[in-house]
């Protein structure tokens, strides 16, 4: 059976998770700038509760932003030295997917429109739709002003928005029939799309492992309009 051990720090939240014997188990905080320091700590402790070690993982799976740069790179780097070190596949996975994963996990949303406070006057942005259990992206996801954001074309029903962009309010294109601008990236549902990516086949090597920040210049501060 497989055992898959998720990781997520692209947000204000460190979560890890971990699926062996086909039982999860996970950790969830919210610690802004802890992250480096915590994040190691939590592998280590919920994998003394599965009663295993890290050679048991089959795979790693890692959230692969869009989100703050300094927590992206610290996934990234861990997931990397992990997967070097035990010569395991890892498995990326969107921040936004997680975020309306777990819109659908707590909240029943089959299509969520997620966002992510970008700073910058910007908001990262993704829509999925649920197929099979699973929610997957419709369109692309993009950073944009709040003005900017749009549906897929086509796409009708309610949408159900999740994700601290969701904080802009009214400036946002889009007005979702609910919400929740609390809601965070929780490593359990980074870990239930990387089980559809494991049986897919989509893992790839440590070294493919690559952070997504949709911004092209993650240091330059925009210029003044």
């Amino acid at each position: 059976m497989t055992t898959l051990l998720a990781l997520d720090t692209t947000t204000e939240a460190c979560s890890v998770a971990l699926l062996h014997d086909g039982k999860v188990i996970s950790h969830y905080e919210v610690i802004p700038r802890l992250h480096a320091q915590r994040l190691l700590p939590m592998i280590q402790t919920l994998l003394a509760e599965a009663g295993i070690t890290l050679s048991a993982v089959d795979a790693l799976a890692f959230g692969r932003g869009p989100g703050a740069f300094t927590g992206v790179r610290i996934a990234v780097g861990v997931v990397q030295g992990l997967g070097f070190a035990l010569q395991r596949p890892v498995l990326p996975v969107s921040t936004l997917a997680t975020i309306a994963q777990r819109a659908h996990r707590e909240h029943g949303a089959e299509q969520v429109a997620a966002a992510v406070d970008a700073r910058m006057d910007e908001v990262y942005w993704g829509c999925y739709r649920l197929n099979r259990g699973e929610m997957q992206l419709a369109g692309t996801e993009a950073v944009l002003p709040p003005e900017q954001v749009s549906l897929p074309r086509g796409e009708g029903g309610q949408w159900f928005g999740a994700g601290t962009g969701w904080g802009y309010g009214a400036r946002l294109a889009v007005q979702p029939a609910a919400m929740d601008a609390g809601l965070l990236p929780h490593a359990e549902d980074l870990l239930t799309l990387a089980g559809f990516a494991w049986k897919r086949g989509d893992a790839v090597e440590a070294d493919q492992a690559q952070p997504i920040y949709l911004r092209d210049n993650v240091a330059t501060p925009k210029p003044a309009r």
